[in-house]
């Protein structure tokens, strides 16, 4: 989400007349396009916005700009403010259309800039994003979140949520595609409640899937994410319908243990869970699972951490995005009593770590001797080796002679190693 947000701020800097550049030094411009989800990231976006301090004293008609979700957290636009007097333009999350006006009233005026909005108002529609992630492109469906789960401080610095119009949502996907984007990601904090603030009935997150199942081109779909308490059949049925959707579905699960997921305020139970597994598998055939888990949450007993585990093990996730639990201001999960010490859930993350990496090897392995559709994304300098994923998201590389970057292949795979998989091009398919 936040690689999309920094294009669509990329967008609104090009159609003011600025172009991007490599190197800070050569830059007018310097945007920060900050996060707070995690503490580590806040504590990356400190050290890299302090590293500026030299280059603006050196250059002063430098203008830096901080914008995303810390900001919008809290007091920190003050903290900010005051740590980095250096900074000229500070906004939020809710205003970020307004990127451009603000800008140019900081270069006109020579002063600083802070403007953070208390609520979100209409969602816009009328930002260009400059797109740098061909063949993939990101596309929003909606914005903010109502779950308020106990660790997470999006609801507080993204607002409750909105969806967009499934007009305006088909209309550019369906530009993306003719503009040659061969794999679209829907974007929401809960992709499943798309619609639910709607007054007109019977638009839903199934029905949008429906809806652009019946574009016409080559494409790839994939969204994330969703949330395991509004999971319903009749996505995995729509899922399984659409010609273009990706066997593969983003499940958030956190926890294996029934006590942390209600103090999580996540609303499901370990059995709801894995019934949802066993529905997606049996509607979706060969379906990938991937998760996010964290660990260390407050009170997790050395037995709940090993619920966790037993369910990694049971469900067989494709992959899974890993966390140590931080406290984030504001949230309830900060004020608990019964914190984890850091020993403790470093080495939880590693147990976790190395069992999903065996379960992701042991997949990896089932691949030889296969013959895959592969989307081209990139191209690896130092392995000297095209890489894709296949529609279950598995990475793979590959050399060839000519440049096939967005386009799909099909590739017989020849070995494994790790995670990832090695492979020869059998047939470019354009």
């Amino acid at each position: 989400m936040n690689v999309h947000e920094s294009e669509k701020i990329a967008g609104i800097l090009t159609e003011s007349g600025y172009v991007p550049c490599e190197r800070a030094e050569d830059a007018d411009v310097i945007v920060f396009n900050t996060c707070c989800v995690r503490e580590n990231a806040e504590q990356h976006a400190f050290g890299n916005i302090g590293m500026l301090k030299k280059l603006k004293k050196d250059k002063p008609e430098l203008v830096v700009a901080v914008c995303g979700c810390m900001t919008q957290q809290g007091d920190f636009a003050r903290r900010l403010s005051e740590t980095f007097p250096f900074i000229d333009l500070i906004i939020g999350t809710y205003n970020i259309d307004k990127f451009g006006e603000l800008l140019k009233k900081t270069v006109e005026t020579k002063k600083r800039v802070i403007e953070i909005l208390e609520k979100n108002g209409e969602i816009c529609e009328n930002i260009s994003p400059l797109r740098s992630s061909f063949p993939n492109a990101w596309v929003n469906i909606m914005y903010g979140c109502d779950n308020f789960c106990s660790y997470c401080v999006v609801p507080y610095v993204r607002g409750r949520e909105r969806s967009r119009k499934i007009e305006k949502i088909l209309e550019e996907v369906k530009s993306l595609v003719n503009d040659g984007y061969k794999e679209i990601t829907l974007l929401g904090q809960n992709v499943n409640s798309y619609g639910k603030d709607f007054k007109e009935k019977g638009v839903d997150f199934s029905r949008l899937l429906r809806e652009i199942g019946r574009i016409d081109g080559k494409f790839r779909l994939r969204f994330m994410s969703n949330h395991p308490k509004d999971l319903t059949e009749e996505v995995a049925l729509a899922i399984s319908e659409n010609p273009h959707a990706c066997k593969a579905v983003h499940l958030p699960v956190q926890s294996g243990s029934d006590r942390i997921l209600s103090l999580m305020n996540r609303r499901y139970t370990r059995e709801k869970f894995l019934s949802e597994v066993s529905m997606i598998r049996k509607i979706i055939p060969d379906c990938a699972i991937s998760t996010d888990i964290i660990v260390g949450f407050p009170t997790e007993t050395e037995e709940e951490f090993s619920e966790t585990l037993s369910l990694v093990k049971e469900v067989g996730f494709c992959g899974a995005f890993t966390f140590v639990y931080s406290p984030r201001a504001g949230t309830k999960a900060a004020v608990m009593d019964g914190q984890i010490d850091a020993e403790t859930k470093k080495d939880r993350i590693m147990r976790l770590v190395d069992l999903q990496n065996a379960i992701n090897r042991a997949d990896s392995e089932k691949y030889v001797g296969k013959t895959v559709e592969i989307l081209v994304e990139d191209f690896d300098e130092k392995k000297k080796a095209y890489m894709g994923r296949d529609e279950r998201g598995k990475m793979a590389y590959f050399p060839y002679s000519e440049k096939i970057v967005g386009k799909f292949i099909d590739a017989k795979i020849t070995s494994a190693s790790g995670m990832s998989l090695i492979g020869e091009v059998e047939k470019v398919k354009g």
